[in-house]
């Protein structure tokens, strides 16, 4: 069953589009269409603003905290076209601009922290830039992943680390490969594979007939195969799972009322929790047999259980 621990009284003056905690749960940051981010300390059912950000000039579409493991950065996107890094040293500051994009920015994800300070941002101008820190030169290096999708990009979303498989290199050595998944107006889920200096195409996955609105690659705990949730405006949300990152079985997870805007896993995996624009957030897990059923769900605030 799905409970409500608490509300958050966020002051934002216009929609919000995205609420994201930080690694340890004790930190909440929220994006509006008032152009702004506001971060908040949670402790014992209770909430202290404790910064309000702003330099977008649009609506803010997503916010993503990177690991702890590099200091408190948190990475956003607008509808601007730009992707601001911040930073808490003493206070909350602006620590990196992105302005390459020609069109809104509409997600951003930050990859496994064993790769580095490392950011992946997907345009509606149909790129997605990857953008790297390097701390010794305090230096930004952005690559680009050029027509990535027909129309825009709208979601991505990295392969854990420990998920990727290893493979040879000219010298004879293992080598990790990177792998970035991601979703589009061409109706099309996409698997990318870093070679050398290059993003290319590994993998196009066809199952859905409208926009791709999110996609979210599993954890890769207790898993024996990578798995894909996707999300559309054709209603549906399906699990796609490979072994090889070639060859992808998608299975549909469930057909909606509505479009639905965002997918996500929880830690083990075992638990895809879906909203869309029917105003609910569901709960959905594998039964004995491996089918997809709701466990619960939440109907404007009030939780109810889904047998």
């Amino acid at each position: 069953m799905v409970s409500i621990m608490n509300t958050v009284e966020t002051g934002h003056e216009d929609v919000i589009h995205d609420a994201e905690m930080d690694y340890y749960g004790l930190r909440l940051a929220t994006c509006s269409s008032d152009q702004s981010i506001k971060i908040y300390n949670l402790k014992n059912g209770t909430q202290t603003l404790i910064a309000d950000l702003k330099g977008h000039y649009g609506p803010v579409w997503q916010v993503a905290w990177a690991h702890p493991k590099f200091g408190n950065f948190l990475a956003s996107c607008s509808y601007d076209r730009k992707v601001i890094i911040w930073k808490e040293t003493n206070e909350w500051t602006k620590f990196y601009e992105h302005t390459s994009h020609d069109s809104s920015v509409n997600s951003v994800a930050w990859a496994p922290h064993e790769y580095g300070l490392v950011l992946a941002c997907g345009s509606l101008d149909g790129t997605i830039s990857i953008l790297s820190y390097t701390p010794e030169t305090n230096s930004w290096e952005t690559k680009r992943i050029s027509n990535a999708h027909t129309s825009g990009c709208n979601a991505v979303s990295w392969c854990p680390a420990s998920a990727l498989i290893s493979s040879l290199n000219p010298s004879g050595k293992s080598q990790n490969v990177k792998r970035l998944a991601s979703g589009g107006c061409d109706n099309l889920v996409k698997v990318w594979k870093e070679e050398g200096d290059q993003w290319i195409e590994e993998t196009k996955i066809e199952i859905h007939s409208d926009w791709v609105r999110d996609v979210a690659w599993a954890p890769s705990v207790g898993l024996t195969k990578n798995m894909i949730a996707s999300c559309s405006q054709d209603h549906r949300v399906f699990v796609s799972s490979s072994d090889d990152f070639i060859n992808w079985k998608s299975d549909l997870l469930h057909k909606f009322d509505d479009a639905v805007w965002s997918v996500s896993w929880s830690l083990t995996a075992n638990i895809i929790a879906v909203s869309g624009a029917d105003n609910k957030v569901s709960l959905w897990k594998t039964d004995t047999e491996g089918q997809w059923v709701c466990i619960s769900e939440v109907i404007k605030g009030k939780p109810e259980i889904t047998n």
